[in-house]
């Protein structure tokens, strides 16, 4: 059977997986980090915004002074002045719950629910943009 480069195109489509047609991989901020388990599911610590930030791009959350953030993941290596993890709204479901980065310096850990203590392996995933 003679493939042509459209039925190659179309192969390639169908069997990706739908993430992919969806999102992009983008570059790895470090190999490392360290979580208070080893699936990082469980928030190292309850955090507040000292300062706003702006997202340079989608790896990223943009944060408002004074609102809560859950520290999830504590980036180690290159990448150490960041922190992974999810922003609180003004009131629970103002904003729908979205992992991603922040500097370090614009928090303030206020109260510490796990140590974070367990050093991970990041993933390519940990970097995927929808």
């Amino acid at each position: 059977m003679i493939r042509t480069p459209v039925s190659l195109l179309l192969a390639t489509i169908i069997l990706q997986p739908p993430h992919s047609r969806l999102g992009r991989l983008m570059a790895k901020l470090a190999a490392r980090k360290l979580c208070a388990d080893e699936e990082c599911s469980y928030p190292i610590s309850q955090a507040v915004a000292l300062q706003d930030y702006s997202a340079p791009d989608c790896r990223f959350l943009s944060v408002q002074q004074g609102q809560v953030v859950f520290v999830y993941s504590k980036l180690m290596g290159r990448g150490r002045l960041f922190w992974g993890g999810s922003v609180q709204g003004e009131y629970y479901g103002a904003q729908p719950a979205r992992l991603g980065y922040f500097p370090s310096s614009i928090l303030r850990e206020d109260h510490v629910l796990k140590p974070g203590k367990v050093e991970v392996k990041t993933e390519k995933w940990d970097f995927y943009c929808q």
